[in-house]
């Protein structure tokens, strides 16, 4: 957990992905749209990806990628993303992260 914790305040957005997943390429791609540059751990090509998903589980994860942190906080998968970004509080989220200017 503490390497976790670790990995997830290191940039203002975090993305746990897996390189083959396809909701995960949906919400990467939201992100980038906005412009945002997240740091992006592809589960699947990590040595110790599985520990980082047993971990993202104990958090709650119930599917575990995608798995979004705004902030250093874990925010949720992609329907909790999709349902921030429909009712437009995602993007106000990004700028309080300092991951968004505009």
């Amino acid at each position: 957990m503490e390497r976790l914790n670790k990995m997830v305040s290191e940039k203002p957005i975090v993305i746990f992905s897996k390189s083959e997943c396809c909701i995960s390429h949906t919400i990467k791609s939201l992100f980038y749209d906005f412009g945002v540059n997240p740091m992006i751990y592809e589960l699947d090509e990590m040595a110790r990806g599985q520990e980082i998903e047993q971990a993202l589980s104990r958090l709650g994860c119930n599917q575990t990628v995608p798995a979004v942190f705004i902030g250093g906080a874990f925010v949720g998968g992609a329907n909790e993303i999709m349902s921030l970004h429909l009712n437009r509080s995602l993007k106000p989220m990004l700028k309080r992260a300092g991951a968004l200017w505009v």
